[in-house]
């Protein structure tokens, strides 16, 4: 491949998925600069890898690498922080009221809070799917867990945030 198209691939991997790559290692990392200099890294490893080679599994491929490159500084570092509210200003939404938008704001922190308090494999689970956008195929290529677990993991950890919702009234 010639160093144009290369640089062309690059770029449109970058557009495509380095917003869901920043909330994923921020949601892992619990800080915005280490998440983007975790999505550089692995944009950077991108560049050393051929498009054949990873072609129909971009997502799942970068998607990894972060996880794994996340997981590498946490372990140097030797703690996690909880998710900043970074997830809720990088959403677009359309103008609700002031009133709306306060209260939508007020339910997805706690919805998010709520998420952070799932066990970690549940966690990680629904983060992928609902904030990465991957398929269940994709998620247990992410984390190693297989198709069949990963919906179970999802399945109970929606069905565990649904009874706490329930239980605050904000459903």
């Amino acid at each position: 491949m010639n160093d144009q198209r290369k640089t062309d691939w690059v770029r449109s991997a970058l557009e495509r998925h380095e917003s869901s790559l920043l909330r994923y290692a921020a949601s892992i990392t619990g800080d915005a600069d280490r998440a983007r200099d975790i999505v550089q890294d692995t944009f950077v490893r991108l560049c050393a890898e051929e498009p054949a080679k990873l072609d129909g599994r971009l997502a799942e491929w970068l998607f990894t690498v972060c996880r794994n490159r996340a997981l590498d500084v946490l372990r140097k570092e030797k703690r996690m922080t909880p998710l900043t509210e970074m997830d809720l200003e990088v959403r677009a939404s359309e103008e609700p009221s002031p009133a709306m938008a306060a209260e939508k704001k007020e339910t997805a922190t706690q919805l998010l809070q709520l998420v952070g308090s799932l066990p970690p494999n549940q966690c990680e689970a629904i983060r992928l799917k609902f904030q990465g956008g991957l398929s269940y195929a994709e998620i247990s290529q992410v984390t190693g867990h297989s198709v069949t677990n990963v919906g179970f993991l999802i399945h109970t950890g929606i069905k565990t945030l649904r009874q706490k919702m329930n239980a605050t009234g904000k459903v």
